[in-house]
């Protein structure tokens, strides 16, 4: 499997030092920046996540944060925030800028490597194609660009998350996903959810999509997939 490498960005060089030397005993690839314009210098060199500093001399890692989630080469990496502004505001201020995680100073290495290793492990989640302007199965008919669905012609109202369950499920058909898995690639990450709230929005999609709600099938023990109708192999 391909190390995933990881951008250290802090102006604190022990600190660096630190998560360099646990990154790389855990099996990663991973360098430092000790500024925002040095990270800019490097951050197009493949990087799967950055661990970033808000307060640092010069650009902040928050303004950091903003242009790389403007720029389409960039936006994709994960950024895990690690910092001492710990007030609410500060918290919503880093996801709102598409913060993956935020982790306030001081903490322990054990902690900022597990959250490391569960936003790589979203991060590899499979996501509804993109590329497509629709998936077919049937009458059932998901239109990605207008985010509209129908079940044989009718129009079917659904919730974004639902939705995005649905896109998912049917964009890998026959691929059995966890309930962990679903909450992983759908729901927001900022947002504490239980794996019944998957089985409750499962049981609603069901509702809404007819003769094609059989194929929306549970794996005991395993999670949920859409299976073909066994006709229709």
């Amino acid at each position: 499997m391909e190390q995933k490498r990881i951008l250290v960005v802090d102006d604190e060089h022990d600190l660096c030092d630190i998560l360099l030397f646990n990154l790389l005993a855990a099996g990663y690839q991973a360098a430092a920046a000790h500024s925002a314009e040095e990270a800019l210098a490097v951050v197009h060199q493949g990087y799967d996540l950055l661990l970033l500093d808000v307060m640092m001399p010069g650009m902040s890692g928050y303004d950091l944060a903003r242009q790389l989630k403007t720029d389409e080469l960039t936006q994709h990496i994960p950024i895990i925030f690690l910092t001492a502004k710990d007030t609410e505001d500060d918290t919503l201020l880093g996801f709102s800028l598409g913060a993956d995680d935020y982790v306030t100073k001081p903490f322990s290495v054990r902690e900022v490597m597990a959250r490391v290793k569960a936003v790589l492990g979203r991060g590899a989640m499979p996501r509804p194609p993109q590329n497509a302007d629709s998936m077919k199965y049937g009458g059932l008919v998901v239109e990605t660009g207008s985010k509209s669905v129908t079940v044989e012609g009718h129009p079917v109202s659904l919730t974004r998350t639902e939705y995005d369950l649905l896109s998912l499920l049917l964009g890998h058909r026959g691929q059995v996903f966890s309930r962990q898995q679903l909450l992983d690639s759908v729901w927001p990450q900022d947002v504490v959810v239980t794996p019944r709230t998957v089985d409750v929005n499962i049981a609603r999609l069901r509702k809404k999509l007819g003769r094609y709600s059989s194929c929306l099938v549970s794996r005991t023990g395993f999670g949920y997939c859409f299976e073909e109708e066994k006709n229709e192999r």
